[in-house]
């Protein structure tokens, strides 16, 4: 089983194992390893990542990776920063975050001082102070190795919506599924450096099974860049400030990681000024802590079923789950050309962004409820009745299954 359960975090890290279809009603002993099995292969991963890039990731107390030697400072005083460089640390860099109305100044801590011992520090020189990890925030979905070609077939289930964010990895804007498109880009200096995860949710969010010229516009967002630092949440904060100044009003989110203050912070900003961010729920299994941004109260939280409706054995559960979707059986658009088998919470979420982004044109102050109850009328209940912690208020984007099902042939 545990191998069995391996396979999406095999292929996330590029190896060829195909991914397994898991019965419905598993055992409790059975059930029990797959959940093991999710939160301890996601720290396979990141210890794996921690350990190819030690030289600029370390983790934080609870193994999550972080960039090395870096805190960041949430709207530090002046006199606070006089401290710190007393004591030793160096200011890296800052950003100052007009649209939502936040400053940020990234410190590196003294030589040979390890964060969690930098934080102490300078929590006695600044009680009032907020200070967290740089952490790195990954996909929450793995693409399988099996491929087909593209070309255009029958009509897709539902439309692409008109203005959608993206905050991922690169995004092949060429693929013929975003064909008609509008993809702006942000990240990397400019440069485009499409990514597995980021074109197979981009797909799923904004685009069409049969590569049918849909239109609209995708705001996709570059947080990694290739790097082995990628996914900082420093970089997501300022993807989340463009995406504020372009007036984005739903905003995807397949990444999961471990609470930090500056996330919480953008989170709530967002929040305030009345965009909606919609979040894969993670798939460390149903017994596994919860995963944030999805965590985060108002945030859409999306775990995934399978075909038959049944909920993933890996995805999790709890308060953090408002809604499910199709999340596996699903083809999406591969970089390079092609499709890719898709699996996992990070590929249900953007079937239910899609949706939501039609509910909300231009930020809007409460939004969040509004789009929940919108949406909530066009879910079908699973499990028990009403809001539970498998299903959260119901399925939504069934209808979709049907165009992601199956691959483009080549005739």
């Amino acid at each position: 089983m545990l191998l069995l359960a391996a396979a999406p975090v095999a292929s996330a890290l590029g190896l060829p194992v195909p991914l397994p279809r898991l019965p419905v009603d598993l055992p409790p002993p059975v059930q029990g390893t797959l959940d093991l099995a999710g939160s301890e292969l996601r720290a396979v991963r990141e210890r794996a990542l921690l350990r190819e890039h030690r030289r600029w990731l370390e983790a934080d107390p609870r193994g999550a990776p972080a960039i090395r030697s870096e805190v960041v400072a949430i709207a530090p005083t002046e006199a606070a920063l006089g401290r710190a460089r007393d004591a030793g640390f160096r200011i890296v860099r800052e950003s100052v975050l007009a649209p939502l109305d936040l400053r940020i100044v990234v410190l590196r801590a003294p030589e040979g001082l390890r964060v969690r011992s930098a934080l102490r520090r300078l929590a006695k020189l600044d009680p009032d102070g907020r200070y967290d990890y740089n952490h790195v925030y990954l996909g929450s979905g793995a693409t399988g190795a099996d491929s087909a070609a593209s070309t255009s077939l029958a009509p897709a289930g539902d439309g692409a919506p008109p203005r959608v964010g993206l905050v991922d990895s690169g995004v092949d804007a060429s693929h013929p599924t975003l064909a008609g498109v509008d993809v702006r880009r942000w990240g990397c200096g400019d440069r485009a450096l499409p990514d597995a995860h980021g074109t197979a949710v981009a797909s799923l969010l904004a685009g069409d099974a049969r590569g049918r010229a849909r239109g609209g516009q995708l705001f996709a967002a570059d947080i990694y860049c290739g790097e082995p630092t990628g996914g900082a949440v420093t970089t997501l904060a300022e993807a989340m400030a463009w995406l504020a100044r372009e007036k984005v009003a739903v905003v995807n989110v397949s990444l999961v990681g471990p609470p930090n203050q500056l996330l919480a912070q953008l989170v709530d900003g967002m929040q305030r000024r009345g965009h909606v961010l919609v979040a894969a729920v993670g798939n460390d299994g149903p017994s596994a802590p919860p995963l944030f941004p999805a965590a985060y109260p108002g945030v859409i939280g999306v775990t995934a079923v399978d075909p038959r409706d049944r909920l993933l054995p890996e995805a999790m559960r709890g308060d953090a789950v408002d809604f499910a979707a199709p999340g596996s059986e699903l083809w999406a658009a591969r970089s390079g050309g092609g499709q890719a088998r898709v699996r996992g919470t990070s590929f249900a979420a953007p079937l239910v962004a899609r949706l939501a982004a039609r509910e909300l044109v231009l930020p809007t102050p409460g939004a969040a409820d509004r789009v929940v109850r919108r949406l909530e009328g066009q879910a079908r209940d699973l499990g028990p009745r009403g809001h539970d912690a498998r299903f959260g208020r119901g399925l939504l984007s069934g209808d979709a299954r049907a165009a992601w099902a199956a691959p483009m042939n080549e005739d």
